[in-house]
C-alpha cells in the first residue's frame, strides 16, 4: 500500500488539540499546538485501573476522544486542524508536540509528512519503549520504571524524580542531548522537588524542569 493511500485509510484518535506554551523541559515556554493522542501501553487510561497500570502516577487524561478538538482523523485533516490552531504571524515557526498517553502508538510517517506539507516543526513526547517513525524534529523520551526502553537516542531525556526502579544512573550514557530530572507531582511534591534540586546540584549533567504550565494555571 502506497503512502497516499494509506494516508487517507489511516484514522488516528485523538483525545484533544489546543494551543499553549510547552510548560517543561529544552523548550519551555515555547508557543506549540499539543496534539494529544488516545491511548498508551503503560496504563489504560482509567481510574479503575490505576493500581495495575506499569506507570501508575501518570497526571494525564488521555482516554477517548471528547476533549477539545477531539475526534477521529485522517493524517490530511489533523495536520489542517493542527496548523488552523497556529496563529498567522510572519517569520514564526509554527511547532506541534504529539503527546499522549503514548503518540508512538499511532504516529507514523505519513502523518508526519503531513504535518510537514504544512510548514509544521514535529516534536514527540515518548516513554521510549516504542520505536520512532522517521521524520522527527525534536524527540523528548521520559523512561518509566519497570519498562523496555527501546528509543536509545534523540535530543531530550526527562526523567520524572524519584522512581524506584529508574534511577537517573540507568539512563545517563544514553544518546540525547539534554538531560532533565523532573520532581514527580504527587502529595510528596514539594520532598521530591527538594529531592530533585539537590540531585542536580550533585549531578551537574542533569538540569531541573519544572512544570511551568502548572504553575501559570495554562493547559
Amino acid at each position: 500500500m502506497n503512502t497516499l493511500t494509506y494516508e487517507h485509510t489511516n484514522m488516528y484518535k485523538i483525545k484533544e488539540i489546543y494551543y499553549t506554551l510547552q510548560g517543561e523541559g529544552a523548550h519551555s515556554g515555547r508557543p506549540a499546538v499539543f496534539c494529544r493522542f488516545t491511548g498508551c501501553n503503560l496504563w489504560s487510561g482509567r481510574e479503575e485501573d490505576r493500581h495495575k497500570a506499569i506507570c501508575q502516577f501518570c497526571d494525564t487524561d488521555f482516554w477517548g476522544t471528547d476533549g477539545e478538538n477531539g475526534g477521529k482523523y485522517t493524517a490530511r485533516e489533523l495536520a489542517q486542524k493542527v496548523i488552523s490552531l497556529w496563529p498567522n504571524q510572519p517569520n514564526s515557526t509554527p511547532y506541534v508536540v504529539c503527546t499522549g498517553g503514548e503518540p508512538l502508538l499511532q504516529l507514523d510517517e505519513p502523518l508526519i509528512e503531513a504535518l510537514h506539507d504544512k510548514g509544521l516543526e514535529v516534536g514527540v513526547e515518548t516513554n521510549g519503549t516504542v520505536a520512532a517513525p522517521k521524520g522527527l524534529d525534536w524527540i523528548c523520551m521520559s523512561p518509566k520504571a519497570n519498562t523496555e526502553i527501546i528509543l536509545t537516542k534523540g535530543d531530550e531525556l526527562k526523567l520524572i524524580y524519584p522512581q524506584k526502579g529508574a534511577e537517573p544512573t540507568k539512563y545517563e550514557d544514553l544518546d540525547f542531548d539534554h538531560f532533565f530530572l523532573q520532581p514527580m507531582d504527587s502529595p510528596e511534591a514539594a520532598e521530591n522537588t527538594k529531592a530533585t534540586l539537590k540531585y542536580c546540584l550533585e549531578h551537574p549533567k542533569w538540569s531541573l524542569s519544572i512544570q511551568t504550565h502548572k504553575l501559570l494555571n495554562i493547559p
